[in-house]
C-alpha cells in the first residue's frame, strides 16, 4: 500500500476554495448505488478505493469503537482528543435537540432526558470522512496532510508544522493537535493494520457491526453490498468534499 503525499500550489489552494465556498451541490441518496450521481468522481484504474459505511440503527453506544481506537493509535487521553467518537442525538418533543458525546463516549451513555420528554433518541459514530476532495488537504501549505491512490487521507507528521489551517478547514471536526507533538492528528483508518491484513481497531471491536469498510472499485465488496441495500447519505453533502462515510438511517438532524 502506497503512501504518496502531493504538494498543493498557492494557485491551486485558492481554485480549491473558491469551488468550496461555492457549495456545489451533489445527490446524497443512494439508492440503489449503481449509477448514482458521486460527490466526486472515483479514480481512474483498477486498484482499491476504500470507503466505510456505518448502520445507525445498529450502533448501541457502547463506544467500544472510540476505546479501542485510542488505545490502538497512542491517542492523548484527556476527553476532548479522539480520532473515533460516538455522538447522542436526543430529539425532544417540543422540537429541541440535544447532542452529548461524554468522554467521546467511551464509557458509555445515561439519558439526560426523561423518557416522557423524548420524541426520538438514537448514537452516531463519527470519524474521518477520507474526502476525495478533502479541504484539508487543500489547506495545508506544506503538503503534509495527503491523500494515498487508496483513498486514505493522512498526515506525515515530520512535514506538519502545526499551523491548525487543516483542524479548521475539515468540516466535520475531524482533526485535532497532539498536545504533545504539536502536529495534526486524525483517523487513519488504521493503515498500519490494513497493510498487514487487519481490520481498522474500531471496526474490529464493533460488537454489532454497524461498521463497514471495503474497496468502492470492487462491486462485490462488503461496502458496495451495504450502499445498494440500504438507503445511505453522507454529512453535509452541500460542501461537495467528496465524503466517502456512507451512513444508513442518517437522520437530517446529524451536523
Amino acid at each position: 500500500m502506497t503512501q504518496t503525499r502531493s504538494k498543493v500550489t498557492r494557485r491551486n489552494f485558492f481554485k480549491a476554495g473558491s469551488i468550496i465556498v461555492g457549495g456545489i451541490a451533489v445527490a446524497s441518496a443512494l439508492t440503489p448505488f449503481d449509477g448514482v450521481l458521486f460527490a466526486t468522481e472515483r479514480p481512474k484504474g483498477k486498484g482499491e478505493w476504500y470507503g466505510i459505511g456505518i448502520d445507525i440503527n445498529k450502533c448501541i453506544g457502547c463506544g467500544k469503537c472510540a476505546n479501542a481506537c485510542k488505545l490502538e493509535n497512542n491517542v492523548p487521553k484527556d476527553p476532548f482528543y479522539f480520532r473515533s467518537w460516538v455522538e447522542q442525538y436526543t430529539i425532544k418533543n417540543d422540537g429541541t435537540i440535544l447532542v452529548e458525546s461524554p468522554n467521546g463516549g467511551i464509557d458509555g451513555f445515561k439519558q439526560s432526558v426523561p423518557d416522557a420528554d423524548i420524541f426520538k433518541s438514537f448514537f452516531v459514530p463519527k470519524m474521518c470522512n477520507h474526502c476525495a476532495k478533502s479541504p484539508c488537504v487543500q489547506v495545508c501549505p506544506v503538503g503534509a496532510t495527503f491523500e494515498t491512490p487508496e483513498g486514505i487521507v493522512l498526515v506525515d507528521e515530520n512535514y506538519c508544522i502545526g499551523c491548525r489551517y487543516c483542524v479548521q478547514a475539515c468540516p466535520y471536526g475531524c482533526r485535532f493537535i497532539n498536545p504533545e507533538k504539536g502536529t495534526a492528528e486524525k483517523c487513519t483508518l488504521c493503515i498500519h493494520r490494513l497493510e498487514k491484513g487487519k481490520n481498522p481497531a474500531c471496526f474490529e471491536m464493533c460488537p454489532t457491526e454497524a461498521r463497514i469498510y471495503g474497496d468502492l472499485n470492487d462491486p462485490d465488496s462488503k461496502i458496495n453490498y451495504f450502499l445498494k441495500n440500504h438507503t445511505c447519505m453522507v454529512i453535509k453533502p452541500n460542501l461537495n468534499t467528496g465524503s466517502k462515510l456512507f451512513y444508513n438511517a442518517l437522520s437530517p438532524e446529524v451536523r
